[in-house]
């Protein structure tokens, strides 16, 4: 016989257990399990007045947050919606049935005050590293490093040429939160304006770039360290999508998981881009970590069909090279009252031939065709060179090259799953807030996946 449903809805009382309502292999239960707030109150009690009403509770903020990154809800208006109507969201976030979900507007105000002077998201990032950590997911032996390009909040049209910053002349009062924040940090970056081809009136922080075959955006760079046994991201900075910032961003998340964490790597895993000879030579020299990096040869790459400089043989002892057809190269060829360290603004030293030597060389015209002799510019790091070079030859530096790959599954979930492909917020403070909550969604995700009990699917009973 058919059924028909009653469409009774009237009920003054139910039963009602949110509990039991939530699916046993749900991801939020994964995540619930592995999330610890208990000390964010005590954290961020200092950036709240001892008097007035009762304020949101920050707890309630960050778990929808989480909520939001995990599943990929990028406006916060709708997560308000979405925590409404979903009973696991309302469970993940301690919302009973009959409990107000808070105003989106409740978000941008704790996010510019409270949120950013107190560094509330690196501190639930750290906690939930160390949970990892405590969970043996991360081994602290390899590390691996890479950066991905993430679209800016600002239009292509947004854009004017960078010598006519000037004329742009926003004042303080007038200008909006991420113009005021890169006027004031202006005199850190080092870098003259004029130079930029691009800057975004809308997000002048942001970078003028593109992708290979694409056309030229806006952008951000999230910089991820990553632990390559389980892909845990141990830091995360947010840089201008810029090659040295995101090279410079590598010290900076090395020397505050050895400060915060207690942890240095044995080797570190990277592309060329992080192949230069001062950052192999911080590694090695300062940091004793052994670079599993390409080396970059940018500057020693030569014309097709002439000698390369690593046919020059170097004779340490002797502090020279030697060409294939054994005549010196050396960085002085006569003596100084005054001692000179030969080093160049590029932190290297010239090497030269004779003059004479390279006239009467029959392999001149292969050589140095153009120049009465050959030199070769050594870089004061080239040590370190020698030692990444050397390690290329293992099999460990092979094994690397495979976990490298960690890196690029990050980004990719991050822009696939997570639907981060263009920012949200604008200034480099709200690209560092979108990036900090995502690392903290993709860890907990991480968690909840290898870590996490599989629900008892099936059950059998005893004949």
């Amino acid at each position: 016989m058919m059924g028909q449903n009653s469409g009774n809805q009237n009920r003054l009382f139910y039963s009602f257990n949110l509990e039991e309502h939530v699916p046993k292999n749900h991801l939020l239960r994964g995540i619930d399990q592995f999330l610890d707030l208990s000390d964010l109150r005590a954290y961020l009690a200092p950036f709240y007045s001892h008097t007035g009403r009762p304020s949101v509770d920050p707890e309630l903020m960050i778990r929808m947050l989480i909520v939001g990154y995990c599943f990929g809800i990028r406006s916060e208006r709708r997560l308000c919606e979405e925590v409404h109507l979903n009973l696991a969201y309302r469970w993940f976030c301690r919302l009973g049935l009959e409990d107000q979900v808070p105003d989106h507007s409740t978000f941008s105000k704790n996010r510019h005050g409270r949120f950013r002077e107190s560094e509330a998201f690196r501190h639930v990032f750290e906690s939930v590293l160390e949970r990892c950590i405590g969970e043996r997911l991360v081994g602290g032996e390899g590390f691996a490093i890479d950066a991905s390009v993430v679209k800016a909040d600002a239009a292509r049209a947004s854009g004017i040429p960078g010598k006519s910053i000037d004329e742009l002349a926003l004042g303080p009062e007038q200008a909006t939160r991420a113009v005021r924040e890169y006027l004031e940090g202006l005199d850190g970056e080092g870098r003259a304006e004029a130079l930029r081809k691009n800057i975004s009136v809308t997000d002048p922080a942001a970078e003028w770039t593109c992708a290979p075959g694409g056309p030229a955006f806006f952008a951000y760079s999230t910089n991820y360290l990553v632990d390559v046994r389980a892909g845990v991201i141990v830091d995360v900075e947010a840089t201008s999508a810029h090659r040295i910032k995101e090279v410079e961003a590598t010290r900076t998340m090395i020397d505050r998981v050895e400060e915060r964490f207690g942890m240095k790597p044995v080797h570190l895993i990277g592309d060329t881009a992080y192949g230069t000879a001062a950052t192999l030579g911080w590694l090695v020299e300062d940091k004793q970590i052994e670079p599993h990096i390409p080396v970059w040869t940018g500057a020693d790459q030569r014309e097709e069909g002439l000698i390369p400089n690593s046919d020059f043989t170097w004779n340490e002892k002797a502090d020279e090279y030697r060409c294939p057809q054994g005549h010196a190269l050396r960085k002085r060829r006569r003596r100084f009252k005054k001692l000179h360290t030969h080093i160049t603004k590029a932190n290297t030293i010239i090497y030269r031939a004779s003059a004479i030597d390279c006239a009467r060389c029959p392999m001149k015209s292969r050589c140095c065709p153009s120049t009465p002799m050959r030199k070769i510019a050594r870089s004061v790091y080239e040590a370190a060179r020698e030692v990444a070079r050397r390690l290329a030859t293992t099999p460990g530096y092979r094994r690397s090259r495979k976990n490298r790959k960690k890196v690029e599954m990050l980004f990719a979930h991050l822009k696939r799953i997570i639907k981060l492909d263009r920012l949200r917020l604008r200034g480099p403070t709200g690209a560092r807030d979108e990036f900090l909550l995502a690392a903290i969604a993709q860890n907990l995700r991480r968690m909840a996946l290898r870590l996490a009990p599989p629900p008892p699917y099936f059950q059998f009973t005893p004949a």
